[in-house]
């Protein structure tokens, strides 16, 4: 097959720029060229024997169930280990018989095609209900759902799920009438989960969360989604991190076409949405599970210890398998070609990208850490290629993000320079930071110092997502940032009309100066997990035997915000002036940022971003300061945009916000200029530069 030229590039990567960067990689550069090397070998055998890239990775339109354009059907799939292999359902009264026998091909493959019926219509209908049979090596039959499945539905009362062709008549087709928001210069992320986005006790549906919280997003000022659990999931309680059908969207939320609908709604606000990737394990179910699909213990995984993964009990992918990049790189493909997805964030990167999956390593940050013989070279090059394939195809939209909690030098780098081509990584030493405070640290004991550090301790040039808390955070066993500061009355002080109480007023004032200053200093990109804005009280816990398959703590609970009586306004009123205030400056996309003050004794903290803006914060329980000395990046009059402590955000309206502060030509804490303030305790605010 001929060569896709438009995809060529150079036999070596320009390091030059990654050396200027970071001076000690160059100690690690034949590692770098090596790596390199491997991407660049699977790019061109890609390329030599598939017909190019985008063939490849579009071969979604031609494995699994296909309706041709005669109404004749065709079935193609891969499964090494199988004898023979079948399909039966609906269309032929679930018997197995030789008229739906496949034929074998070449290198695994399996084909089957089915002619139209005699009065020209398809022989599988819309819906109709499907299965492979595989016989295995001592001769079994074994039903199988296809890897490929767009649609499975779990009856009711059924635990297994089952594979419904998903093939609806034209007038049925969501139609798209927007196209996809360019990539914002800083992304500012509402992770959600469908199913719990409804404050009922049940499962909401994609319906529900286009017409109910896309609205609540908009008005907050994220300018993005983040979807979890969408990719199809056996167990809801696996938070959707335990994926058994790759190309299906989530059944239990509607119909592929609900989904697209909520895309598109997104995309007619400008918000772009992301898709929450699973590729860095699958679930371990059999029947309606990728695992032994043709019968063996590897097809899609590795054999043998290499091939499971001890704490998630899950199955690991064999990169090194050329159906396998396939299979996951034309599910990246499906997900933005057939639903209009802006980006991804892919789960499990750490785990990828060694082969002790990052369990029992601290990573102290020597590079020998991340350029021995630890590192997975064959994942690191599948990421590499799915980095440089989305790029390279969706310019002007794509975003990728890396869940990697080590650190790894190069993640977030261009592929050309040698890197794996991520736009971000989560900053994930952030919410462990702020929950062990929270926990172990009494206020008077916090070091400025040690916060300042951790949030700005990240690779230069390469952007990270800052955030408080997230998913993680919220799950039963752990609590909100909300519930370790305020759980001991939340659920008798939160009205405003209630007695005063200081563990709610410290709680308030906290979570507030917490969220500031975390998109303030801690990175590119914000993100926050659904209903943490209002500061959801409880934990998240989804429906199990250990809770008597309980909702009521998997839900969001919208009254408690909407509620003029109660206090979880304040919160609410606070990040969206927050995410605006971003969105005005737009200092997350700006690296100009300077700390000028840690002050350990007092607890203030003050910095300047995007040279007109100046954070302040008194972290001190007690103790307010008048006329404090802070410095300033330039001169002229400097005026209150952010208050933590505004009666609107439920504080105790201290500051005059009518007051102007005029710089000095005096400098202060290595800045050029000086001011003074007052500084009321457990409060931040933000002064800007007047124009």
């Amino acid at each position: 097959m001929a060569q896709d030229n438009s995809l060529a590039l150079p036999p070596q990567p320009t390091v030059e720029k990654l050396f200027q960067i970071d001076g000690y990689l160059c100690t690690y550069e034949q590692e770098i060229r090596r790596r390199y090397g491997c991407f660049l070998n699977l790019l061109n055998h890609i390329n030599q024997h598939e017909g190019g890239l985008n063939e490849f990775t579009k071969s979604y339109q031609t494995f699994g169930v296909h309706r041709l354009p005669d109404n004749s059907i065709r079935v193609l799939e891969w499964a090494p280990g199988a004898q023979e292999l079948y399909l039966k359902g609906d269309f032929n009264n679930w018997r197995v018989e030789p008229n739906y026998a496949f034929k074998r091909i070449e290198f695994g493959r399996w084909q089957l095609d089915i002619p139209s019926s005699p009065d020209g219509t398809c022989p599988i209908h819309h819906l109709c209900k499907l299965k492979l049979v595989v016989k295995n090596k001592a001769g079994q039959l074994e039903e199988r759902i296809c890897p490929w499945s767009r649609y499975v539905t779990r009856p009711k009362d059924v635990p297994i799920f089952e594979q419904v062709f998903w093939d609806p008549p034209a007038e049925q087709v969501y139609e798209f009438k927007h196209p996809h928001p360019r990539a914002p210069k800083a992304l500012r992320i509402y992770e959600s989960h469908v199913g719990i986005s409804s404050w009922e006790g049940k499962v909401a549906s994609y319906k529900e969360f286009t017409n109910n919280v896309i609205p609540r997003i908009k008005d907050l000022g994220y300018n993005s989604i983040q979807l979890m659990a969408i990719m199809e999931h056996a167990y809801y309680a696996s938070f959707g991190y335990q994926v058994t059908s790759f190309f299906a969207a989530s059944s239990r939320y509607g119909t592929p076409e609900d989904l697209k609908e909520l895309i598109d709604t997104a995309h007619s606000s400008g918000i772009v949405v992301l898709l929450d990737v699973v590729h860095s394990h699958a679930s371990k179910n059999v029947v309606d599970g990728l695992n032994q699909f043709d019968g063996t213990n590897s097809c899609y995984f590795h054999d043998g210890g290499r091939g499971n993964h001890d704490l998630w009990d899950s199955r690991l992918f064999n990169y090194t398998e050329w159906e396998v990049l396939r299979f996951l790189l034309s599910n990246l493909r499906m997900w933005i070609d057939e639903y209009h997805f802006d980006g991804f964030r892919f789960d499990g990167v750490t785990s990828m990208l060694y082969h002790t999956h990052g369990m029992g390593h601290g990573f102290t940050g020597h590079y020998d850490e991340y350029f021995g013989l630890n590192t997975d070279t064959d994942s690191f090059a599948y990421l590499t290629l799915s980095n440089y394939m989305l790029h390279k195809f969706y310019p002007d939209f794509m975003i990728t993000i890396a869940e990697d909690v080590s650190g790894m030098p190069t993640l977030c780098r261009p592929v050309i320079e040698g890197g794996c081509g991520f736009d971000y990584r989560l900053a994930m030493g952030l919410p462990d930071m702020w929950i062990k405070l929270l926990k172990n640290v009494k206020d008077d004991d916090w070091d400025m110092t040690n916060i300042a550090h951790t949030l700005t301790n990240r690779r230069f040039s390469e952007p990270c997502i800052a955030y408080c808390e997230s998913h993680d955070q919220a799950l039963v066993g752990d609590k909100t940032i909300a519930f370790w500061l305020m759980d001991k009355e939340m659920y008798t002080h939160m009205a405003v009309f209630s007695g005063q109480s200081l563990i709610i007023d410290r709680g308030l004032a906290l979570h507030k100066m917490i969220r500031l200053i975390t998109i303030g200093l801690g990175g590119e990109g914000y993100l926050n997990f659904i209903g943490n804005e209002f500061g959801h009280p409880e934990w998240l816990d989804f429906p199990r035997i250990g809770n008597n398959e309980s909702y009521h703590y998997c839900r969001r609970q919208w009254n408690l915000v909407d509620d003029q009586n109660l206090k979880y306004k304040f919160l609410n009123n606070f990040d969206r002036d927050m995410l605006h205030l971003e969105a005005q400056y737009n200092w997350l996309s700006n690296n100009k940022n300077y700390i000028s003050l840690k002050h350990n004794g007092d607890k203030v903290l003050v910095f300047d971003r995007a040279d007109v803006l100046v954070f302040i914060f008194n972290f001190h329980p007690s103790m307010s300061f008048t006329d404090y000395k802070i410095g300033l990046p330039q001169a002229g009059t400097y005026r209150i945009v952010l208050d933590t402590d505004a009666e609107q955000y439920g504080g105790h309206k201290r500051l005059d916000h009518n007051t102007q502060y005029f710089s000095q030509p005096e400098p202060w804490n290595d800045r050029p200029h000086h001011t003074f303030v007052y500084l009321p305790s457990r409060t931040a605010i933000v002064l800007a530069k007047c124009s």
